[in-house]
């Protein structure tokens, strides 16, 4: 019975835990933190409708220092999300991993002004390893394979408080892929290993792939309605050395609602082209790959439920 009245409990709630720290002020520092976890749960004991047992998670935690005085200003964020599901039989897997850090620097080119001489970092990889499901053997992906770290110099736009437009001209983007078989294999566009005619490896997959050339981001966060928060930022990358007009997009997007004290509810969305990520698909469900070749990535994670503050 006990363990009825748990399944039953998971079962009606997701279990949600929001922190935030609004403009928590220490001298030129300004600090902000989020932090949520969903979890829900599904059993089935002689259940003549059918269906299969599930549980699944997802926990996201976003913090921000940032740092002003005078004419300087420097933006750090910090996001770490993973969620999974696990369904009948099919073993634990992953719905969402990520590890992200940006950073800015920037210097007013007058006081109150809308434009600042600008640098930024960005720094994007994951938690743990990927598979080609159903098949939990082949590795498709893992910490720091990929790998991505983006840097550039240009100016900002800060108009108001909630919108500001980066645009940098001279931007250098590393791809690392830290996985000897993936390095091998050529994937995220690292240069593959090199054979003989015997098929003998003669020379290792590069771990890294350079890229050079302009980046624009621009990012929106505002309460567009009472208790509504719209956070989302695009970035856009153009490599001046080879293929300059396939564009890399990353496009994310949060949307936070707090119902009441205790109820709320989050909207995540990703979306991410790369025309050096090639992708295979099966468009019949044979087993056998019918297509490789870069293609629209994207996420979306709906987590509602109790909400509380501290």
């Amino acid at each position: 019975m006990k363990k009825i009245i748990l399944t039953i409990s998971l079962g009606l709630f997701s279990i949600a835990g929001f922190s935030q720290d609004t403009n928590a002020a220490e001298g030129p520092w300004t600090r902000e933190g989020l932090f949520n976890l969903s979890l829900s749960q599904t059993a089935l004991v002689n259940w003549a409708a059918g269906g299969q047992n599930s549980y699944s998670g997802n926990a996201l935690i976003k913090y921000s220092a940032n740092y002003k005085e005078g004419l300087w200003k420097w933006k750090n964020d910090l996001t770490l999300s993973y969620g999974g599901l696990s369904q009948g039989d099919i073993p634990w897997q992953k719905t969402d991993d990520r590890i992200e850090f940006n950073s800015k620097v920037s210097r007013d080119k007058k006081e109150g002004g809308d434009w600042a001489y600008a640098s930024f970092l960005n720094f994007r990889t994951q938690f743990v390893d990927g598979f080609k499901l159903p098949d939990d053997s082949t590795l498709i992906s893992t910490w720091m394979a990929p790998g991505y770290l983006t840097m550039g110099l240009g100016m900002d736009y800060t108009p108001n408080e909630y919108f500001s437009l980066n645009i940098s001209p001279i931007a250098a983007k590393f791809t690392f892929v830290g996985n000897a078989l993936l390095a091998d294999a050529g994937a995220f566009g690292v240069e593959g290993a090199e054979y003989d005619s015997t098929g003998v490896k003669t020379k290792d997959g590069s771990i890294y792939r350079f890229e050079l050339g302009g980046n624009i981001s621009a990012q929106f966060k505002k309460e567009i309605a009472k208790n509504v928060e719209l956070d989302t930022k695009l970035n856009l990358f153009s490599n001046y050395l080879e293929n300059p007009g396939n564009i890399d997009v990353n496009w994310d997007l949060m949307l936070n609602m707090k119902v009441n004290d205790w109820l709320s509810a989050s909207l995540i969305c990703n979306l991410i082209y790369d025309h050096d990520i090639d992708i295979a698909v099966d468009t019949d469900n044979d087993g056998v790959t019918d297509a490789v070749g870069p293609r629209t990535q994207f996420k979306e994670v709906l987590g509602v439920g109790l909400n509380m503050t501290f």
